[in-house]
């Protein structure tokens, strides 16, 4: 019986002391390494066999490791590239970082990271073979939060493929990655992605609302803390940065931390250490960091409200999540993907949809993108009679979202659509109830709404 197959690995460094210490390190690790001095010998090494890594100084006598990595890109794709930069040089390591690479290691080389860098590299999926011949990945989800990560990233449409290499590319980096697009768009699950098609896929995914943790309990929720910190503290409790240690730390609306917070983020982001409160020692930790926001942060950081510095580490690689107005020839296949996926779960049979909801689905605005498009089938198939959903089954206009954004001009301007109509329709119910003490049967008369549509709505808005 054959064991595992061991790993290979290239050193590329014209330092001969700097070459023998990687060489060996990695020999000590189990795993097999082959060195070269110049860009050209390290082409006739990758020519000769196949390497699981690459490491390589961004200095060589005939070039620089940006070479080597393009080199690798065009012809091995399959291989990460990990570079080594000289003390200080960021600029040399988030070009790298841009240009595809794995990770970096600045000299002088500190062991343990250097073992965490390739151990990282090497649990890297093989999703493709040195011939680039695609081989076939677990599927993926889109959407945002606990429903939306079901539904599948779909769409043959040139923003949703864009969207999609780009991510394959990222999860085979460390780099920190900065999620732009509108709400509703994917971005948390465009994160998961990464996260699971990547090295760090066996540890946790911690995904972080900047916007919905209050202030005075952010750096406690961050941070954790120890037993008797604080009034209430009645145990020590670990916080999101230390259950993201080894794994993907999501940062989702970061233009929402506080400047104070922000100064505590940055700091650990470059120490990658980590106090909590009330302790007096820090612990080294270790995370990939991905944020996003539907805001503008470049604004924001001309604005005084977000620091220039922790933006600058945040933003190394940026990916937009489109909008579904920039992807219309894609909704028709979502619709079908989300109307399988509900009815699956819910147990009923899978309904049509008649000419004129097809019809209504395409025109429509989408606001709130793929996560009330989901939002509006999933209404649409429980209140809907028969097995067929109509366009009045969806609750939306003929002209689309201009007519309800005229609407909401007669109420309150600052509410997003879908809790301002939500705010409308809790209104009208509680009063029917009142009108009928409380009698749900006849409040749904009265509502002109059958007993089975009352009942689901009562149960989406949280009336009891």
């Amino acid at each position: 019986m054959n064991g595992p197959e061991l790993k290979r690995v290239l050193v590329v460094d014209d330092e001969a002391d700097i070459r023998e210490l990687v060489v060996l390190t990695l020999m000590r690790m189990g795993v097999e390494a082959d060195s070269a001095e110049t860009c050209a010998d390290a082409k006739l090494r990758l020519s000769e066999r196949s390497y699981d890594l690459c490491l390589t100084d961004m200095r060589l006598p005939d070039g620089d490791g940006l070479m080597v990595l393009t080199h690798i890109a065009e012809r091995y794709g399959n291989t990460p590239v990990a570079v080594i930069t000289a003390f200080g040089s960021t600029e040399n390591a988030v070009a790298a970082l841009k240009a595809g690479a794995f990770d970096y290691l600045a000299k002088p080389i500190h062991l343990k990271q250097l073992r965490e860098v390739v151990t990282s590299a090497l649990k890297l999926p093989r999703g493709v073979d040195r011939t680039h011949k695609k081989v076939a990945l677990p599927e993926h989800s889109v959407g945002s939060g606990a429903a939306g990560t079901q539904s599948r990233l779909l769409g043959d449409s040139a923003p949703i493929s864009r969207a999609r290499d780009m991510i394959a590319k990222l999860a085979r980096s460390q780099a920190p990655v900065y999620i732009t697009g509108e709400s509703g768009t994917g971005k948390e699950v465009a994160a998961r992605m990464m996260h699971d098609d990547g090295a760090r896929r066996e540890a946790q995914f911690v995904a972080v609302n900047c916007g919905a943790i209050p202030e005075n309990l952010m750096e406690s929720e961050f941070f954790g803390y120890r037993r008797g910190a604080f009034t209430g503290a009645d145990a020590d409790r670990d916080g999101f940065l230390q259950a993201a240690d080894g794994g993907t730390l999501f940062l989702d609306e970061v233009g929402d931390l506080p400047l104070l917070m922000q100064v505590k983020l940055l700091r650990v982001i470059q120490e990658k250490k980590v106090r909590r409160v009330g302790d007096t020692t820090e612990k080294a930790i270790d995370f990939r960091i991905i944020s996003a926001t539907h805001k503008n942060l470049a604004d924001k950081v001309l604005a005084g409200e977000f620091r220039q510095d922790l933006f600058y580490r945040l933003n190394v690689i940026e990916l937009k999540m489109p909008s579904l107005r920039e992807i219309p020839e894609d909704i028709p296949l979502m619709v079908k993907s989300l109307i399988a996926r509900l009815t699956s779960q819910s147990g009923q049979p899978l309904p049509t949809l008649s000419e004129d909801a097809q019809r209504a689905l395409a025109d429509y605005d989408y606001p709130g993108n793929v996560r009330e498009l989901e939002n509006i089938l999933e209404r649409a198939i429980a209140l809907c009679d028969g097995n067929t959903i109509r366009q009045d089954d969806l609750y939306l206009t003929e002209s689309g979202a201009d007519a309800w954004h005229e609407t909401i001009t007669l109420g309150e301007r600052n509410l997003p659509l879908h809790e301002y109509l939500d705010k409308i329709e809790r209104e009208q119910i509680m009063k029917a109830l009142e009108q009928t003490r409380f009698n749900k049967t006849q409040a749904a008369k009265v509502l002109g709404i059958t007993f089975r549509s009352l009942r689901y709505r009562l149960d989406r808005l949280g009336i009891d």
